[in-house]
């Protein structure tokens, strides 16, 4: 029986196809040949491994294009300034609606004073809008080029985004040529899906709520069985007798007949307005109520409860899967970044005792990683720890789930006084009670407004007297000017403008305005400076690592093996 491998070893160290040489055609770690140079072979690493981080960060897939033009145009397509650039462009073509004729964007909603709206001039919109069809088109590019055409085949997603993109440009062709007077623009309707296509939270809630239609069918085929009978019940009791009288008239127009019927029984099983449907029938007889008692516990009670039940469920569901993906797919990138850094330290060893990676390349790949300062601090913290001694899998691992804690704003220290007057006054004014002392004093504002405005309801504005009401709001004002100044003193200029809730109370102040929201019940729960909780915070999905299940090394290695792209030569 073979020796068990040692845990460090890379997992896809073993040469395919019992041949030391490259497959033809891919790019990677090291299948750049050997006239190249050791540096460009190291460089190639380096950019995989910060790319496999980058995509583990971001929950983003690796399958896709793993050699050094690819890796540089990936990069460039996902950083900020072009990410930012799509979100304007798609914002952009969206926006087009509200100028676009019929326009009804105006100064005003009301239709006695609203002006003609503006209209644009033919090929103004237009002009906007091919811009925009083509940043779309460059991006679609892009992803086919880097994701490859399998991936492209078997995208739905891209496959819809190039039929909308190949829609919106044969209609704008047809408008441009009809000089903007054709009477349907099929690519206004197909606008949605740009947004929706750019957006991974979109995605999902599209996707959870077809992974929830079957389940809903079948309550909604519950709901449609009980208002039909129901309907028909309601037919034969309430409209099979002549109704002479005003009072059996109102009941005949809510079943009259079958379309009335379930148009008011649908209006009392969502409780909207029902008693209108119940009182005529209860009025003339009152054993029809336990007709609208049954029909309601079936109904309201019941089938409308199992419905939210079953929607709450299956959104729970998906949303444990998706946590559950995103997990894995971070395992994943960090494992893919650990087997290329690592086949860069067994390069020239002669035994597999030093296998591992080496932390002089870790910390050169963190330092190109697009990561924010405080996880690439700690991340850099964490491997210089570590010494010359090359890091594990395990180890390795273990490093990134310092990506899965954020940190907790630390607010600067308070001002010290050396008076114990001063320091008790610190003390009070500083205390999170003040704060519930304004809240107080805020609401009695709002009340005393309301007040007025209730008592002056019935007279005109140039009769009323304002002089007891601009007493008060003054009154008001100062106190919230002597609260912000003592919250200057007992939290100091940083410390104060570090809260938000100061920052939107003191513009208030300033601007003289007298109706605060500024309730903040958690601004009291801040963490001691110094301890455990001041520096990490768990995140969302450590909330739920009770329920999620660490990805196997088995299903690493076996999605590894199977990356169309990475091939880690020995």
């Amino acid at each position: 029986m073979a020796k068990p491998r040692a845990e460090s070893e890379p997992l896809l160290g073993r040469a395919r196809g019992g041949s030391g040489d490259c497959p033809a055609g891919l790019t990677t770690c090291r299948s750049v040949q050997a006239s190249s140079g050791a540096a460009a072979r190291w460089g190639l690493c380096i950019d995989q491994a910060v790319v496999f981080i980058e995509d583990a960060i971001k929950y983003r897939s690796i399958n896709h294009r793993m050699d050094a033009r690819s890796l540089w145009l990936y990069r460039r397509y996902y950083s900020n300034l072009c990410q930012r650039s799509l979100n304007f462009t798609i914002y952009l073509i969206l926006s087009l609606a509200f100028i676009e004729t019929p326009s009804s964007l105006s100064r005003t909603a009301d239709v006695r004073y609203r002006s003609p709206p503006w209209e644009p001039p033919c090929g103004l919109t237009e002009s906007v809008e091919v811009l925009c069809l083509l940043v779309f088109v460059a991006d679609l590019s892009v992803k086919g080029y880097l994701f490859g055409r399998a991936h492209f085949q078997k995208n739905l997603w891209l496959l819809g985004y190039l039929g909308v993109l190949v829609v919106s440009l044969v209609d704008w062709t047809v408008s441009v040529s009809l000089l903007c007077r054709e009477p349907l623009r099929v690519r206004r309707l197909l606008r949605p899906f740009f947004l929706l296509q750019n957006s991974s939270m979109m995605k999902k809630t599209l996707k959870c709520i077809r992974w929830s239609l079957p389940q809903m069918a079948s309550v909604g085929l519950l709901l449609a069985i009980h208002l039909c009978l129901f309907t028909m019940f309601g037919m034969l009791l309430f409209a099979g007798e002549k109704q002479d009288d005003g009072q059996n008239k109102e009941r005949m127009t809510y079943f009259r007949n079958l379309p009335d019927a379930l148009t008011s029984l649908l209006v009392l099983l969502t409780t909207a307005n029902n008693p209108d449907v119940m009182i005529p029938a209860y009025s003339r007889n009152r054993a029809y109520a336990i007709f609208f008692i049954v029909f309601t516990l079936i109904g309201s009670l019941f089938l409308m409860n199992l419905l939210t039940a079953i929607i709450y469920s299956q959104f729970r569901g998906y949303l444990m899967q998706s946590l559950q993906t995103s997990l894995f797919r971070r395992r994943l990138g960090t494992r893919a970044a650990y087997e290329v850094l690592s086949s860069m330290s067994r390069e020239g060893e002669a035994s597999p005792q030093g296998v591992g990676v080496k932390p002089q390349n870790l910390l050169h790949v963190l330092q190109k990683v697009q990561l924010s300062s405080f996880h690439k601090q700690a991340l850099i913290e964490k491997v210089r720890s570590y010494g010359d001694v090359p890091l594990s899998a395990s180890e390795f691992q273990r490093l990134f789930h310092e990506l899965d804690k954020s940190g907790v704003k630390e607010h600067p220290a308070r001002p010290e006084y050396q008076s114990p007057f001063l320091q008790n006054a610190q003390f009070l004014f500083g205390h999170y009670y003040f704060d519930y002392l304004g809240n107080f004093i805020a609401l009695g504002n709002l009340v005393s407004i309301c007040v007025f405005l209730v008592l002056d309801a019935d007279v005109l504005p140039g009769d009323r007297n304002d002089f007891i009401l601009g007493i008060l709001n003054c009154i008001f004002i100062l106190y919230y000017l002597l609260e912000m100044l003592l919250k200057v003193f007992a939290l100091g200029l940083r410390g104060y403008l570090s809260y938000p809730s100061n920052v939107f109370d003191g513009l208030l102040t300033t601007v003289l305005l007298n109706f605060l929201h500024k309730w903040d019940p958690q601004s009291h729960l801040q963490p001691l400076a110094g301890t455990e909780e001041a520096t990490y915070q768990l995140s969302v999905e450590l909330m739920f690592r009770d329920i999620l299940e660490e990805p196997k090394e088995e299903e690493l290695t076996e999605r590894l093996s199977r990356h169309q792209y990475l091939r880690l030569c020995r």
